[in-house]
């Protein structure tokens, strides 16, 4: 049952379609937390975000388990999310954010969640997402003028091999980011330490994918640290046709976050400061694409679960470099936040800019998919 709307910050549901609904746990184990008392609710949940605990991996499903066969059509329901700040629900503004709009997705669909990568078409609606059970997921986002409403016509589907066979066949299921470079889709595996590149503007979800040569660093990242994040340099800039890739926590001599430039005129390798215990998690280019924005996330027992975003001038990016920018945005568990994996930006009908991050509820009942929207404050 869900809990009352003065509790919660959340109306009634909205069904964007129809499909069976979650109880809500966030929000009560974020009650715990945030009273200052780890009950065992509260230590539960804190768990969940830490990937190396065995609660977080207790009895995981098999990724036959999670991921469809073949292309399927799935009903998601949406609930809206009034007010980002659960201790203020008057407060919009954060750093350079402000809070759009906000749904907990649901399904009946057990392969549904895992969200790790999300790319959006230039007007924000259509999408195309990965998981990290190596699925597929497609569809559009639904609006009630600017604020997100719901999904509709979602499909997923297993990311396919070059034989056509399902990638988790031979356990590539650990599918973190995605970037497009028009019709080409890169998708990286991080615990194999691979990318695999997809013609999917020819064949959609039923692309076979293909290895690319990597750096030989890339693929001796640590287990469970690898690329994390995908973003291609579009021309004009002079990293223009660079995929750069992101590692999780892969550190270099210096304990800084190691990546690459794969592919255009200057490949190597560089880093990103690491700053505050903070991992990376997503990226993408700002429009005009001078700038990089990193989503980053860090946990602890004591502090709970922050997330940030970083803004870092893509000319300062090359090989042998050590890259740092500011952070435009923080939030901790008194917002509603998740395991947040996913960054997307694009410019609506308004001109606003407009950033959409979601969460990967690593399939645990006491996590939930969140997909937030915020408007980037002009300079």
């Amino acid at each position: 049952m869900s809990a009352p709307r003065g509790e919660t910050g959340q109306r009634s549901d909205h069904a964007a379609t129809t499909g069976a609904g979650a109880p809500d746990l966030g929000a009560t184990t974020r009650r715990h937390l945030l009273a200052g008392g780890l009950s065992f609710g509260g230590a539960a949940a804190l768990a969940s975000f830490a990937p190396t605990t065995a609660l977080a991996q207790a009895k995981p499903a098999e990724a036959d388990e999670l991921t469809p066969p073949a292309p399927r059509a799935i009903e998601v329901r949406a609930r809206p999310i009034d007010h980002f700040d659960l201790r203020d629900r008057a407060h919009r503004q954060f750093g350079s954010l402000q809070f759009r709009s906000g749904l907990i997705l649901t399904s009946s669909f057990r392969g549904f969640g895992g969200l790790s990568g999300l790319r959006l078409d230039p007007r924000g609606e259509r999408f195309v997402a990965v998981s990290d059970k190596a699925t597929w997921f497609t569809g559009r986002i639904v609006y009630d003028g600017t604020a997100m409403s719901g999904l509709a016509d979602v499909e997923a589907a297993p990311l396919l091999g070059p034989d056509g066979t399902p990638l988790r066949s031979r356990k590539w299921y650990d599918s973190e980011s995605l970037a497009f470079d028009g019709g080409t889709a890169y998708v990286g595996f991080e615990r194999v330490n691979q990318i695999v590149k997809f013609d999917f503007g020819r064949d959609g979800v039923r692309a076979r994918g293909h290895p690319i040569a990597v750096p030989p660093a890339l693929r001796k990242l640590p287990n469970n640290k690898g690329i994390e994040s995908l973003v291609v340099v579009p021309k004009p800039h002079a990293l223009a046709g660079t995929l750069i890739a992101l590692s999780e926590r892969g550190l270099d001599a210096d304990r800084n976050i190691v990546g690459f430039l794969i592919g255009g005129r200057t490949p190597g390798q560089f880093s990103v400061r690491r700053t505050e215990t903070y991992d990376i998690s997503d990226a993408a280019l700002l429009p005009g694409g001078e700038e990089l924005l990193i989503l980053e996330r860090k946990f602890s027992w004591f502090e709970g679960v922050h997330i940030r975003i970083r803004r870092i001038a893509l000319s300062t990016i090359g090989p042998g470099a050590t890259v740092d920018g500011p952070a435009i945005f923080e939030a901790d568990l008194g917002n509603e936040i998740d395991n947040m994996e996913g960054l997307n930006v694009h410019i609506d009908a308004g001109g606003a800019t407009v950033l959409t991050m979601v969460s990967d509820d690593n399939f645990s009942m006491l996590q939930r998919t969140l997909l937030l929207q915020f408007t980037l404050e002009p300079d």
